[in-house]
């Protein structure tokens, strides 16, 4: 399930908190090209995660949302 998140916090080994639409917090982690082609995320910026069916506090960022 994809959905548009805000990043809160950067974390060690290249993971982030990020806030949910709707106010939840999850760790993510940058999958497919945002690790191939570094991308610099700050806190503020808004990204598209891609949740764990598994478990629902993880997910991965799959791209760097512009505005």
């Amino acid at each position: 399930m994809k959905v548009q998140a805000v990043v809160v916090e950067i974390l060690p080994y290249r993971n982030c908190r990020v806030k949910l639409e709707n106010e939840a917090l999850v760790v993510v982690h940058p999958a497919g090209a945002a690790t191939r082609n570094f991308e610099r995320v700050r806190p503020g910026d808004k990204v598209e995660v891609e949740l764990s069916p598994h478990d629902p506090g993880r997910g991965r960022m799959t791209r760097l949302l512009e505005g």
